[in-house]
């Protein structure tokens, strides 16, 4: 009753299943507790809507997720609450006439999920959402603001005007959501969560709910709750004073009495029954919270927990869970579309520690584990500075003595200094511009005009530099390569940053184990770190599969090989990738397309070494690329018709040269080739020597013909490349066995 709160009739539902997470029943977020280094509670980076949304997937720790989504219409009598029917896919029954009717639609989302290691099911939850569109105030002026306790059943109502208790009542169970019949449907009122004592000092000591004690509620927390059946995590705001357990908070267990001690007394046992002093936890937990405890109450904002299981989820699906304060003359609150944040907006304060100073304020990003990213400064020099939580200290020095052996390179980012106070490590390093990814997306980034394929060397030269020092990133993706601000000269630079994940392998090995977890981001993540029964242990090659995925995806300005981002690291488990940016017929891509499928092959050992790529014609100049055609020439020249070096370059050459090449040329060049020798239209060696032979003499062509052929050596080039894209690959494949020659060093890597 909207009068008086008094329950009219209930309509049964099941509830939110979930062992070893903790559901959140205001919009199916899920909350875990601990991890590796007993974290405490942190908050996965996804709904259960999204998972399902998302399935079938795949996680990068070998876990399958399946997914179900179930729409249902409950036809209800508003007036008794007797269900006269449920429509859904799989029934719907005849609708007895009964007016009016209340129609009530609801989405059930299950998930399922798969450990594929040990052959288990981990968990399943459920999660129901209720289609109602939220109460439209401005049409129809909703006088109520509803207070709904986090850790019990108690709802207080006031009036939104002058904040005058309208009812209270205390239901069975927290209430998730509230809402309205509106002629035959449901509406969804705004509402409030806090903890009980707040709600009750709001309600029994405060003058009124609107006054200066609403303006008290700034500390945002989430409540770990438990019902009959389960555990469960709801947002809740609580006013100054409240008991808040601190984050990463682990109690150790209290050791009990030896049992032998208490059953045995004069030689007899004293009891029938032998006491435990195990820990009973209680229903709904499971072993995962084993040598930790989790506390009912309210707790600090936990962090987002680091996974690789789903990143984007698309932008249209419903978060329909959101925590609407009620808006009146008196709220603190400006709207539901800012929620409540731990930080000041007006924190300016500069932090000094040691050498490096940084405004707190002046957040550049964030990372795993908790780490963020200020600006900041170090011995007067503009830096960017990574704090790091003291649980991850290790990481962090292990990044720093990366950085330190790699970052001589310009193509790696420099490193500066670490400092420590009592609560964080911080690395000062080399501050940057911008991403590749707001390089290749962002039409407003300065840089949009730089050349793609040099910053594609540049990041080629960084990475032959880790691997060279015998190290794997193992998480290359667009957002981990910067772009520099302007040099001395303006010029600006790639560089690889982000080594948390890196790994130094010692001298002799060239491959790495996956003992402490599959290292980088869903989407970018190598096959053979993915699938169950390798060949064998992962080496730098996992760097080359996600430097070809960052090439396609630079070259086709934000097009990945493998698809979109929901179907992308299935797709990369079952090698299924489109290339479609690139044309056949366009010399550009018929180069770029064989270079990044041998960097995406789904066999490590087949990818080219960062050393070879360099060397690949991708990242010739017209000038390196005229240079190459005349030397290839020059050694065919005097060579036997039956040699094996001319019969590579004939063989297959009938698409190279689209048949007969010289019916391919400009009349022009067709008449002054006539005049001097006689050339084969259906032979490659013919149509290199046309060319060598047009460049040599260019100067005493007649100015048609140089008209026709453009300036050497960009025009001249593109005059032959664009008329037999081909041409340059097929010449530089067939020549491939000329390698070790001294000649061809410049045009091939020669370990």
């Amino acid at each position: 009753s909207k009068q008086t709160g008094d329950i009219k009739w209930t309509l049964k539902e099941g509830v939110c299943v979930s062992a070893c997470f903790l559901p959140d029943p205001n919009d199916g977020s899920l909350y875990v507790l601990g991890g590796k280094r007993k974290e405490g509670l942190m908050k996965l980076p996804f709904t259960i809507p999204e998972l399902v949304q998302s399935s079938p997937c795949r996680s990068s720790d070998g876990v399958l997720y399946t997914g179900k989504k179930q729409d249902t219409w409950f036809v209800v009598d508003p007036q008794t609450g007797e269900k006269q029917t449920s429509l859904s896919t799989s029934s719907s029954d005849s609708i007895c006439p009964s007016a009016p009717l209340l129609f009530i639609g609801r989405t059930e989302y299950m998930i399922t999920m798969y450990d594929t290691k040990t052959q288990e099911l981990r968990w399943n939850a459920t999660y129901n959402d209720y289609s109602a569109p939220l109460y439209d105030d401005k049409k129809y002026e909703y006088k109520m603001s509803h207070f709904a306790s986090s850790g019990d059943g108690l709802v207080v109502t006031v009036d939104r005007d002058t904040g005058e208790v309208l009812w209270m009542q205390k239901f069975d169970s927290p209430v998730a959501g509230f809402y309205l019949w509106s002629q035959d449907s449901l509406r969804r009122a705004p509402h409030l969560t806090v903890s009980t004592e707040t709600l009750r000092y709001l309600t029994f000591t405060a003058e009124n709910t609107q006054s200066h004690t609403m303006k008290q509620l700034t500390i945002p927390t989430l409540y770990v709750g438990k019902t009959d059946s389960h555990l469960y995590a709801s947002t809740s705001l609580v006013h100054q004073g409240v008991a808040i357990v601190p984050k990463g908070l682990t109690l150790a267990r209290i050791e009990g009495p030896i049992t032998a001690g208490v059953t045995m007394g004069n030689g007899r046992p004293e009891c029938e029954i032998t006491p435990s002093t195990d820990v009973k936890y209680p229903p709904g937990s499971s072993s995962s919270l084993q040598n930790q405890w989790l506390l009912i109450g309210h707790h600090e904002v936990p962090p987002s927990a680091h996974t690789t299981m789903l990143r984007d989820f698309p932008e249209n699906l419903q978060r329909s869970g959101y925590v609407i304060p009620p808006q009146g003359s008196g709220s603190s609150f400006r709207s539901a579309s800012h929620p409540v944040s731990p930080m000041h907006s007006d924190q300016t304060d500069v932090v000094e520690v040691g050498k490096i100073s940084f405004s707190p304020a002046e957040v550049l990003g964030h990372g795993t584990e908790g780490t963020f990213v200020f600006r900041g400064h170090f011995d007067s020099r503009r830096v960017a500075v990574k704090r790091i939580l003291p649980e991850c200290v290790e990481f962090a020095e292990r990044e720093v003595q990366l950085l330190r052996e790699s970052d001589e390179h310009p193509n790696v980012i420099r490193y500066f200094c670490t400092e420590r106070d009592r609560q964080f490590t911080y690395i000062a390093i080399e501050l940057c511009a911008a991403t590749l990814q707001q390089y290749v997306e962002d039409p407003s980034c300065p840089y949009s005009d730089l050349n793609p394929v040099s910053l594609l060397d540049q990041t080629m030269c960084g990475l032959n530099h880790l691997h060279s020092l015998n190290i794997v990133h193992r998480d290359l993706k667009p957002r981990n390569i910067l772009l520099s601000l302007p040099g001395a000269l303006g010029r600006v630079r790639a560089v690889i940053s982000d080594f948390g994940l890196c790994k130094k392998l010692p001298d002799g090995r060239h491959s790495f184990s996956l003992r402490s977890g599959i290292p980088g981001t869903e989407g970018w993540i190598a096959p053979e770190l993915l699938i169950n029964a390798p060949k064998g242990n992962p080496t730098s090659a996992v760097d080359i599969f996600s430097a070809g995925c960052v090439f396609y995806y630079v070259t086709s300005k934000g097009q990945h090989p493998f698809g979109d981002t929901l179907r992308r690291q299935a797709n990369i488990l079952s090698g299924i990738y489109n290339l479609d940016h690139f044309m056949e017929d366009i010399h550009e891509d018929v180069i770029g397309r064989d270079l990044i499928e041998r960097m995406i092959s789904a066999e490590p050992e087949t990818r080219p070494s960062a050393a070879s790529i360099l060397k690949h014609p991708f990242f010739w100049s017209p000038e390196k690329q005229l240079q190459f055609f005349q030397d290839v020439s020059d050694r065919i020249e005097k060579e036997p018709a039956d040699s094996a070096i001319v019969a590579r370059l004939e063989n297959s050459g009938r698409s190279v040269v689209r048949t007969n090449w010289r019916m391919h040329i400009s009349a022009p060049l067709q008449a002054d080739l006539r005049k001097f020798r006689t050339y084969k239209g259906n032979s490659v060696r013919d149509l290199l020597r046309a060319l060598r032979n047009k460049k040599h003499h260019y100067h005493e062509l007649p100015p048609e013909v140089q008209t026709a052929l453009g300036e050497v050596p960009d025009g001249f080039v593109a005059y032959f490349t664009s008329r037999f894209p081909r041409l340059l690959l097929h010449t530089h494949s067939a020549l491939s066995i000329c390698a070790p020659e001294r000649l061809f060093h410049p045009y091939y890597h020669h370990p």
